[in-house]
């Protein structure tokens, strides 16, 4: 089972702690990663795109000319797609973009990022973080003695507003809730903060 030095707020160590082994020690799955990667960038494409069709241009009530007798092809509206400002075919129409993987490969990639951020010795845990009042020089002060210096997402216990408010004008800093990490999240950041509360409910939730 890995095992991760635990750290208190002023950066100094405070023992070790056991990582479950079926959350934090399991071999990477990188295909399941990039699906759940490509499922996520998916739903936040916004799908707003939209032309339009004959039916939506403006004008063309009434046939150009009359159907016979003018040499001419015969045209019914000056709108149809052939006809320069006529109606776009096929043209891209406002859509979701968002689908699910199933339950058990969402949890075997969140699982797979974690574990691998253990084995790259890039998982940092820290017995909390309390703040009196919302304080971002504070949460500065946390980061650099913890040698947090690089693109770094926190992960908290519910409820801990202080502690979210205090961070979330850190440049390169992302603060989400143990309920909340994605695997989009995990992988974008160099490195991963959490506290030793919001770590108990991902090993509960996920073992």
């Amino acid at each position: 089972m890995p095992k991760l030095a635990l750290y208190k707020q002023d950066g100094t160590q405070n023992g070790e702690i056991t990582l479950a082994d079926a959350v934090f020690g399991i071999e990477p799955n990188e295909n399941v990663v990039y699906d759940a990667i490509i499922m996520q960038r998916a739903s936040l494409r916004q799908g707003t795109h939209a032309v339009k069709n004959r039916s939506a241009v403006s004008g063309g009530g009434r046939k150009p000319w009359r159907q016979k007798g003018t040499g001419r092809a015969r045209q019914g509206s000056i709108r149809s797609p052939q006809w320069r400002g006529g109606g776009i075919v096929f043209g891209p129409t406002p859509r979701s973009y968002s689908y699910k993987l199933p339950k058990k490969v969402r949890r075997l990639a969140i699982k797979s990022v974690l574990s691998a951020k253990v084995a790259e010795d890039k998982l940092v845990a820290v017995e909390g973080l309390s703040f009196d009042a919302p304080k971002t020089k504070e949460f500065q002060n946390v980061l650099d003695k913890l040698s947090v210096d690089t693109k770094v997402l926190v992960v908290i216990e519910g409820g801990n507003d202080f502690a979210a408010l205090s961070a979330r004008n850190i440049p390169n800093v992302t603060v989400v809730e143990s309920d909340d990490v994605t695997v989009l999240d995990v992988v974008h950041a160099d490195k991963l903060l959490i506290t030793q509360t919001a770590l108990n409910q991902l090993e509960e939730v996920l073992a």
